[in-house]
Parts: structure tokens; sequence; C-alpha cells
């Protein structure tokens, strides 16, 4: 079976594919710099007989797989396997033998899992190409870590087109999952991600005379309220949205001064284009009117991130029934809806996709830092599954 098969070679190259990590955890790279990287997977394709372009986007490299099993069926369909490749501005913490060489960069989120494991995928579908119709496009995404996101670059530059996929396949690291684990969700799963820079400006002056000055603090803590109640009244409950400010200075600074102009900055995400929308056109109208209403001048600037993040139902449903039988029923579990975003979303938002969690934590080991974190690090045997398991999702969804 080809199932087996798929196993087995996943199972022979485990100790390549660990090595491929570390050589990347080792050498990362910040988004838009990915320059080794890209030419160290465009290495590996050309050394596993994979024809590829390196370039797209800067640093991404796309690869072609065509089967060659005998008949017609199946023959034309394209399905996309996408892994990122960008690291973070974060000093590692972790004492292990392969850690980060590039100080102040680390592999915090596992693309180096990603791209791995997506190497090692490509490496097993070329091997079994015999036995599939249909063509494999390899998608190695750079800067997925930074507005206005690697995904949205190689759309534009034609990534899904000449040949067009039919659908996609995404798989993103998980600590909350023990390593053996497969999570899925089908419909909505990620949020879309806007960036809030607000600016309010008063008239300043000493603290114990307000009424000769024009607050901005003040202003600006009317509206943080007043923002809140456009996703709490204006929103549909069934939809999750949320506001949050994470940051606030103001000019001046002292107890006693209130101060000429504030700055808040902030994130606004939900799960609806048509209310992210509508919601923009709010929030701009309520900052202009609040900061004038209260004798002061308020501007919100929205720098405009990715959309929300939909996994096809049909698709992850059938996805979900392979995983079982690749995996095990007991190891797919289901995901809850998360607030934090992805650029895979563009992709979603262009066909069918199906974007789900690899399990990489192990309470045992003390592996169960979450990304982003200094000391994030994942148990090396999901990498037994990692590959396989994107194998055997592109195969299954060939011969439909």
């Amino acid at each position: 079976m080809l199932k087996d098969k798929i196993k087995s070679l996943s199972n022979k190259y485990h100790k390549d594919t660990v090595a491929l990590r570390r050589h990347l955890h080792q050498n990362p790279e910040l988004s838009y710099e990915e320059v080794e990287t890209g030419k160290f997977i465009a290495e590996q394709l050309k050394e596993f007989g994979i024809p590829f372009q390196h370039g797209v986007a800067e640093n991404g490299v796309v690869g072609l797989i065509k089967g060659k099993k005998s008949g017609t069926k199946g023959r034309k369909k394209v399905v996309a396997l996408r892994a990122d490749m960008d690291a973070l501005p974060i000093l590692e913490a972790n004492k292990v033998s392969y850690k980060s060489k590039n100080e102040g960069v680390m592999h915090a989120c596992g693309h180096d899992v990603h791209t791995s494991s997506l190497l090692t995928t490509a490496r097993i579908l070329n091997e079994v190409k015999d036995q599939f119709n249909g063509t494999i496009k390899l998608i190695f995404q750079p800067a997925e870590e930074k507005l206005p996101g690697g995904a949205s670059i190689m759309i534009k530059e034609g990534v899904l087109e000449n040949p067009s996929p039919k659908s996609i396949f995404g798989q993103h690291v998980h600590p909350p999952l023990e390593v053996g684990k497969i999570g899925m969700r089908p419909g909505m799963y990620m949020a879309s991600a806007d960036e809030l820079f607000l600016t309010v400006k008063g008239k300043g002056g000493h603290g114990a005379l307000p009424h000769d000055c024009i607050d901005p603090i003040l202003i600006a803590s009317h509206i943080i309220v007043a923002l809140q109640q456009i996703v709490s009244r204006n929103g549909n409950p069934t939809t999750p949205s949320v506001v949050t400010f994470g940051k606030i200075n103001s000019s001046g600074g002292a107890t006693n001064i209130i101060p000429n102009e504030v700055k808040l900055a902030g994130t606004f995400r939900t799960m609806d284009e048509k209310w992210r929308k509508e919601a923009h056109q709010l929030m701009m109208t309520m900052v202009k009117n609040m900061g004038k209403a209260m004798g002061g001048n308020a501007k919100l600037k929205i720098a405009k991130g990715y959309p929300f993040l939909i996994n096809d139902e049909v698709l992850t449903m059938r996805a979900r029934n392979w995983a079982e039988n690749f995996m095990g029923k007991e190891n797919v579990v289901d995901l809850p809806i998360r607030m934090t975003a992805e650029d895979f979303s563009y992709y979603s938002q262009k066909m069918p996709a199906c974007f789900y969690r690899l399990g990489t934590g192990n309470s045992k080991k003390g592996i169960t830092s979450p990304v982003h974190t200094n000391t994030f690090d994942v148990d090396e045997n999901c990498l037994k599954f990692s590959s396989g398991l994107m194998a055997y999702l592109a195969v299954e969804e060939l011969s439909l």
C-alpha cells in the first residue's frame, strides 16, 4: 500500500529530517532576509532531483513534482503544500547543540520544522511519483512573520498559477499538543490581524491646573473604552472580535505634568472580512469625533494585516479522515478557534485550504515552552509524522 510505503520512507529519513531541522535552527534568518535559507532549500531540491524556481518573492522557492502513474485519472489535478521559512528577532536561551548561531535571531515559531518537514515530504513524494497522478506544488515561503506577509507577495508573483492548485495544505507546530498527535478544525480557525496606531493631541500643562489644559491622556482613555464598545455593541456577538492596546507613550514625563500628546498602539482581530471593513470605518469616525468633542485632536491609522484563516470544511473533513487513517483516530483531535493570525490565510481566501497543527510537545521531557519564546523547542520525534502525513494528504487529495 502507498500509505505503508510513505510511512516507511518517513521513518527511514527521520534522522535526515532532524539534521535538516537542526541546520535551519542553527542558521535562522529574519523575514525578508532568508537569503541563505532559500539557497539551502534549493540545494536540497536539486539533490533530490526535483525541479524548482528560486527567487519567488525574493527568497522563496517553488518546486514541482509530477506523478507518473499510468492512466489519466487525476493527471490534471494540482495540490499545493506550503512551509514558511523565516525566524524571529529573539535571543535563544536553549542550551542545545543546535542553538542559533545568529545571535538575537531564533526559529522560535517552528518554521525550521515546517521547512525541514516539507523538504522530506518532497523527497518522499518524488520517490513514489510512479504511484500517483497529478502535480504537487511545493511552496517554501519567506516572511510569514512580518507585514505584508510573504504569502501575499508570492500570490502577486503568480505562485498559484502555472499550474494552479485546486487545494492547499499547511501545517504548524503546536506545543500544547503532545508529539504524535495532530489537531484540525474545519471552518473559521484564525483571526485577521490589523495594527492600530492612535495619536491624541491636546494642550499640556501643570497637573494641578487641568482647567488650563486639554488632557490627551484623558481623551485617549475615553477612546480606548469607546473602541471596546464598537466591538461589544456594533459587532455580531457570534463573530469573534477583539481590540487590545498594548503600548502607550506620552510626550514629557512627570506625575504632575499633562503632556501635549499621547500615542497608543494596539491590534484589532476578527473572523469576518465584511465586519472587519465596517469596524475600521466605525473606529476611524469615533476616534476623530471623540477627540474633537473633548477639545483635542485624535487620529487613528490602521495598518491592515492578514485576513482571517478559514479551513474549507469539505477539504478539512476529508483530511481529518486521512489523518486518522495515517495517525490513528485517537491521535487526531479537535482544535478551538484561535485569535492569533497567520499569513497562510491569504491562500485560504483564494482556494480550499486546510491548515492543521502538528503536536510537538513532550511534558515528560520538559518540552512545553510556547512559540515566540526564547526557550521554545520541539520533540524531534514529531518529524517522524510531519513529513509522511503531508505526503499522504497530498496523494489522497490527488486521487479524488
